[in-house]
Formats: C-alpha cells, sequence, structure tokens
C-alpha cells in the first residue's frame, strides 16, 4: 500500500496536478484501498489545521507583504548601503545585508527577494554589476527570508514535530547570520575579481540619517521577537502586532500606501494562506496514513541498518531534504518530509530543534535551484532577465549555502541541546 501511495503521488506530480490534491487524492485512494472508513481524511484534515499556533502564519504573511508593498525595503537598502557601500563591491553586500534585515520582518523568501530586488536592481545597474550574477545574489539572499525569524515554514515545522515555536526562533539566528556571511564572502570574492567600484564613502552623518529613515521598519523584529522571547505575548499573537504595526507605520508613519492598496495586500495574503492551509490540511491526512502504517518506523530501521554511523546517516538525510527541495516547494516538502524523517533523527539522539534547523535551511535551498526556485522566478521577474542566464550565475552562492548546511549540521553541533 505504501508504495500504491507513494506512486500515485508522484504520478500525480508529473502530471502537473496541484501539490494539495496531489497528496490529498493519493492518500484517499490508499485509505480507501485498504478498507479504512473515509471519515478519518476529513476528521484529519481539521485536526491537521487545529492549531493556535497556525494564525501566525497568514498574520506574518500580512504584515510581510504590507511592508515589502510600502518603502520599509528601499529605507533598509539605504541604512545598509551606509554601512558597507565604501568596500569594493559594496552593493553586492548590501543585497545581502539588505535581505537579512527584510527577513527579520518578512517571513517569506520570495517576499524578500521582491523587496531588495526591486530597491536595488536599477542601482545594481547603473553602477555596472553584473546583472546575472547580482540577480542571482539577491535570490540567494532571499533563501535567508525563511530562517531568521519570523519564519513561517519554522512555524509549521514546529506544529508538525510539536516543538516551541520561541525556541525556533531563538536558534534560528545563527544559521541564518552564517548564511549571510558565507554569501557576503563569495560576493566580496567576486567583486575584486570583476573589479566592481566601490560606493558610497563611509559617513557616521549618512548612518545616521539613514538609520533614522529605516529605524520604524528596524524595529519591527525587535517589537516581534523581544515580545515572544520575554514572554510579552505567544508567537501567535506576536504576527498579529506585526500586522499592526506594519499597517501603523505604513498608513500614518511612511503613508507609502493606500486604503485600497491595503485591501488588495488582505486579499492576496489570504489566497497565499489558503494555499499554505490546504497544504497542511492534506498533509495531515497523508502523516496519518503514514503514522498507522508504522512507515516512519520501517523508514528509520531500514536506514539505521545502512549504518551505524550518525553522522554518516544525517548526511543521507541532508541529502534527501536537499533533493526534495529541489522538486518540491518549501512549505509542502517541510509537511511531508517532517513526520517522516523526524522518527529517525530522534532515534539518534539529535535534537528536534536543531534538527529543525538543518530541514528549514535544506529546504529554503530549494528556493534557488529549478524547476522549483521560486526566488529565481522572482529575481527574474524584477530583473527582466532570462531564467537560464540567472540560473547558470547561482552556482557558487547555492555551493556556499549548501556548506553552511553542512556546517549547521557537523559534529560539533551534532549534541547540540536546542535550550
Amino acid at each position: 500500500m505504501t508504495l500504491l501511495l507513494f506512486g500515485l503521488f508522484f504520478l500525480l506530480m508529473l502530471l502537473g496536478v496541484p501539490i494539495a490534491f496531489a497528496i490529498g487524492a493519493s492518500s484517499l485512494y490508499a485509505l480507501y484501498q485498504s478498507g479504512v472508513p473515509l471519515m478519518v481524511v476529513t476528521q484529519q484534515m481539521f485536526q491537521g489545521i487545529n492549531s493556535f499556533a497556525l494564525v501566525a502564519i497568514p498574520m506574518f504573511i500580512l504584515a510581510g507583504d504590507l511592508m515589502a508593498q510600502g518603502k520599509v525595503s528601499e529605507r533598509l537598502v539605504g541604512f545598509a548601503d551606509s554601512l558597507v557601500g565604501f568596500l569594493r563591491g559594496g552593493l553586492s553586500i548590501v543585497s545581502v545585508m539588505a535581505g537579512m534585515f527584510f527577513a527579520a520582518i518578512s517571513g517569506s523568501g520570495a517576499a524578500t527577494t521582491a523587496a531588495v530586488g526591486s530597491s536595488l536592481v536599477p542601482e545594481l545597474k547603473r553602477k555596472g554589476y553584473d546583472p546575472a550574477s547580482a540577480a542571482s545574489l539577491i535570490a540567494a539572499s532571499g533563501t535567508i527570508g525563511v530562517v531568521i525569524p519570523p519564519s513561517v515554514p519554522m512555524i509549521i515545522y514546529a506544529v508538525i514535530a510539536q516543538q516551541s515555536v520561541s525556541k525556533l526562533f531563538l536558534n534560528g539566528f545563527l544559521p541564518g547570520l552564517a548564511m549571510g556571511l558565507g554569501l557576503m564572502a563569495i560576493a566580496i570574492v567576486q567583486a575584486y575579481k570583476r573589479q566592481y567600484p566601490k560606493g558610497t564613502p563611509l559617513s557616521v552623518a549618512t548612518i545616521w540619517r539613514t538609520f533614522k529613515a529605516a529605524s520604524w521598519g528596524l524595529m519591527t523584529p525587535v517589537i516581534i521577537l523581544g515580545g515572544i522571547f520575554t514572554g510579552i505575548f505567544t508567537p501567535s499573537e506576536a504576527a498579529v502586532v506585526a500586522v499592526n504595526y506594519a499597517l501603523l507605520v505604513s498608513l500614518f508613519v511612511y503613508r507609502d500606501l493606500t486604503l485600497p492598496q491595503v485591501y488588495k495586500l488582505l486579499i492576496r495574503s489570504a489566497m497565499t494562506t489558503a494555499v499554505i492551509m490546504l497544504v497542511i490540511a492534506m498533509s495531515a491526512v497523508l502523516s496519518w496514513t503514514l503514522s498507522s502504517w508504522q512507515v516512519p518506523g520501517a523508514i528509520a530501521q531500514s536506514v539505521l541498518s545502512l549504518s551505524t554511523n550518525p553522522l554518516i546517516i544525517m548526511l543521507l538525510v541532508v541529502a534527501v531534504i536537499l533533493l526534495t527541495g529541489v522538486f518540491i516547494e518549501t512549505a509542502s516538502a517541510l509537511i511531508i518530509l517532517t513526520p517522516v524523517l523526524l522518527p529517525l533523527v530522534l532515534q539518534l539522539g539529535i535534537d528536534p530543534i536543531h534538527f529543525g534547523l538543518i530541514i528549514v535551511v535544506g529546504l529554503s535551498i530549494g528556493m534557488i535551484t529549478p524547476p522549483v526556485a521560486i526566488n529565481l522566478y522572482v529575481a527574474s521577474s524584477v530583473t527582466q532577465l532570462p531564467l537560464e542566464r540567472i540560473t547558470r550565475a547561482i552556482i557558487p552562492y547555492l555551493l556556499g549555502l549548501i556548506g553552511v548546511l553542512l556546517v549547521v549540521y557537523v559534529p560539533i553541533f551534532m549534541g547540540w541541546s536546542g535550550n
């Protein structure tokens, strides 16, 4: 029956059926063939989305859209430029730093790529930067959007794995920072190799001016994460606070959004949320089916029989995560892989918070690996460059991010408690 389930799932995927319906249809047919009452399907769909923590998803999506649509991203780019723009190839470093700043606001890779790209691409072209390389760097920086908190994939993982969202957020900064530093190092090497120009001269006055201009946007992660870590509010409540703060800043401080625009963003965010929730609901049925057939345990035993070395097993797990990210978008892959791989890593004695970081970082890399490479599509749309050119230019940054993933997974972290 397991082969029937996965065979039908991959067949539907190859036929271009949306992933939520591919998951649901394959699970439904497998349950029907095995004689399980189909009432289980609706029960598990409801149970899968009946979680208070999931309230944070639509709220963080809306907050990110509000900030991305306004001029917050432009002010963040200006502040980043005042800090590092004086270096050779400074705008490349600004791309990464702005991506990290915006990641702490949006929780979305695509939103981060779009916001930073639309602000920086014209200036990068004007300064003589290679367009394809610049676009690929912005797309790679967008992957940090789902790693540095707040992070929608981390919330989804926390719900499935029954872990603390706050702990995942608290420990998400280190891999996010490592990803940013890795991309900056590659950007600097390429800047000297291609003799990119130096940018804005370093000036304390400029730093102070741009900091004041960007301060309202920079306060967003301080309010959200500060409130969570001090216990003032839960992650779900923090998401609602983020939306209210984004509305306040966009409508009354920067005044760069109108009420009709806010209405359109509400509709867009609702549609994005509906897709995610449908995938979560359908995947709950798949998870229940696999659990009832004891598939995760069987997979764990099969993998453990290959080797007794936890490092080798984790390397296989990382390879599976990266390969899945190539073909399935982040949220869907996370929902499919977590119930299958988590029992295995728990048997290895790996902390589930640590594994959450590994799977989120690994799947975020899938955002820049075709065919399912949402960040590349966004970068191509923003820059008007063919996807093929950006894909070729992304290779150094892709290898750098994979290197960061392996650093997150190396032996020194294997016994990490996550506390």
